[in-house]
């Protein structure tokens, strides 16, 4: 498995935006700070979101951020990318991993301390947990407790992150939590200067969360 930095994981989000600035504000988020990066497209057919993989994993290589690839293992594959994010209706993570490799990110999607244990027991490197807050993107959410969320980080070994709706204003509420990293869409991809947003959400997360 490759070494990995989840402290702040940016998931993009293209549906408000022409291609050209839809990329502008991915390499801003990327020169602002972020960690590990996640192309999550959901309506594009498998060859508007391979091209786009493909443009958006120069740009993760040419500031050596890991690129995940949500849902899609066979567009990962396509264009060598880093990870693939796996969530409960998707393909098993022990069959993405027999198929993927041990050298790649394999994450998953887990609400239940339940769940964390199954996607850990499979092999899962670490785990998307949420909604903390209502999100304002296209994916159905269902609320997660931060309680659920504290036990889910005792019962795995593996990073945990918090997602859903998350912003530099709101995240004290996970302060205790210990959470290896916090998943963003909206606060960077939304804001007016995606590189000024990622800038503020690590130096927010390391003062208030210490991540």
């Amino acid at each position: 498995m490759k070494a990995f930095d989840s402290s702040l994981y940016f998931i993009t989000d293209s549906t408000a935006f022409s291609e050209e600035e839809f990329l502008y504000r991915t390499e801003a988020a990327l020169k602002g700070g972020v960690t590990l990066l996640q192309l999550r497209e959901k309506d594009k057919t498998t060859r508007e979101y391979l091209d786009l993989a493909r443009k958006v994993h120069k740009l993760t290589r040419q500031y050596h951020v890991p690129l995940i690839i949500d849902d899609r293992l066979d567009v990962a594959m396509a264009v060598d990318a880093e990870g693939v994010h796996l969530g409960q209706s998707d393909m098993p993570i022990d069959i993405a991993r027999s198929l993927f490799g041990n050298d790649k990110i394999i994450g998953a999607t887990a609400k239940t301390v339940e769940q964390a244990k199954e996607a850990y027991s499979q092999g899962a490197d670490y785990l998307g947990v949420g909604a903390i807050y209502p999100t304002t993107t296209k994916v159905k959410t269902v609320l997660t407790s931060t309680e659920t969320l504290a036990n889910i980080c005792k019962a795995v070994p593996i990073p945990v992150n918090a997602i859903g709706g998350l912003n530099k204003d709101n995240i004290d509420v996970l302060k205790g939590i210990p959470i290896s990293g916090i998943c963003v869409v909206s606060a960077i991809m939304k804001a007016d200067d995606s590189k000024k947003a990622a800038e503020e959400l690590r130096e927010q997360a390391n003062i208030k969360l210490g991540i």
